[in-house]
């Protein structure tokens, strides 16, 4: 196991006494209170890897998140405890460009332990006809920082048959670890394998019909999930959740909601509905929730991965007049 603590710049002294303190697992965000003797310490970047790495370690593992339930995890921020925490982490689980804390914590720790998701899950650009919102000329003017994705749509979680290859890697990062226990990774990721089948096969059957493809939403999230089901995704704020559209944007999705005969503005969860609930006001439109599932809180409609998606297939019938 890879406990041993690297070089971490100006943060080298504070990581050698939150390990004298004895640091585990259970320090680096949000998980199990503390990892157990024979334990492997998981760390991940943020919700949806949080949840496949929990199911296919099972009790073998302590897996945190660096990113707190209910905050936005592009604006995340790290504790010198959590960069620590990479440093030490028997397997880091992350995704290259979507966080830029956590890219620099991984960077500056040494780890060779580390699974990049979009290493194994090739980043796709926004499809034709999705747009991206950048309001570069008036966020560049007020000095504000854009997140910067290399012009790739980073939500490949969102396509349920990528959270099966991601499950995938993830056993085969335990199994290499962990030998002992390789027939139990071997098996829980099976499970949960068969059961994101079942999820992909819902989303296929339950959208095969619809009198409207197009949808829209405040946060450009869906790309993948829309090409997988035959979708059209229109966003109004792009890839970055909290941009403001500009005026000429706000007209534009108007525009589109009329000529689509669209019903329903979409928004998210950890992101204030009020740009949606203006523009579907503005139309005598409905709003409706259409989760990104970067983390779970109370306000989730569902307990978990699955549960989450299967509320989100609920909430594009009903807006496409699916049969």
């Amino acid at each position: 196991m890879n406990k041993n603590v690297r070089p971490l710049g100006a943060l080298a002294a504070a990581s050698a006494l939150l390990l004298a303190a004895g640091c585990g697992g259970g320090t680096a965000g949000t998980g199990a209170a503390a990892d157990q003797p024979g334990q492997l310490d998981v760390v991940t970047a943020f919700y949806p890897f949080q949840f496949v790495a929990e199911r296919v370690a099972g009790p073998h593992a302590t897996v945190t998140s660096l990113t707190q339930p209910g905050a936005e995890p592009h604006d995340l921020e790290l504790t010198p405890r959590q960069v620590a925490s990479v440093s030490t982490a028997d397997l880091v689980v992350y995704e290259r460009t979507f966080q830029a804390a956590v890219d620099e914590a991984v960077d500056q720790s040494g780890n060779e332990h580390v699974l990049d998701v979009a290493a194994v899950v090739p980043l796709q650009p926004l499809a034709a006809g999705e747009h991206e919102e950048h309001a570069g000329e008036e966020h560049a003017e007020e000095g504000e920082e854009e997140h910067d994705h290399g012009g790739l749509d980073p939500h490949v979680w969102l396509d349920p048959t990528q959270m099966v290859t991601i499950t995938t890697a993830v056993r085969d990062q335990l199994s290499t670890l962990d030998p002992d226990h390789a027939a139990d990774y071997q098996a829980n990721a099976a499970a949960l394998e068969a059961e994101l089948g079942g999820l992909d096969q819902d989303f296929r059957t339950g959208l095969a019909s619809c009198r409207r493809t197009e949808f829209i939403t405040t946060h450009t999230a869906f790309g993948y999930l829309a090409k997988r089901y035959g979708l059209s995704q229109i966003g109004i704020t792009g890839l970055s959740p909290d941009a403001e559209p500009s005026p000429a944007r706000i007209a534009e999705v108007q525009q589109e909601a009329t000529e689509h005969g669209v019903t329903t503005i979409f928004y998210e969860t950890l992101i204030s509905p009020a740009i949606a609930q203006a523009i579907a006001g503005d139309l005598g439109l409905a709003t409706d929730v259409l989760d990104p599932l970067e983390g779970i809180t109370e306000s989730s409609r569902g307990q978990d991965y699955v549960a989450v998606m299967r509320s989100n297939l609920t909430a594009l019938q009903k807006a496409g007049g699916c049969s």
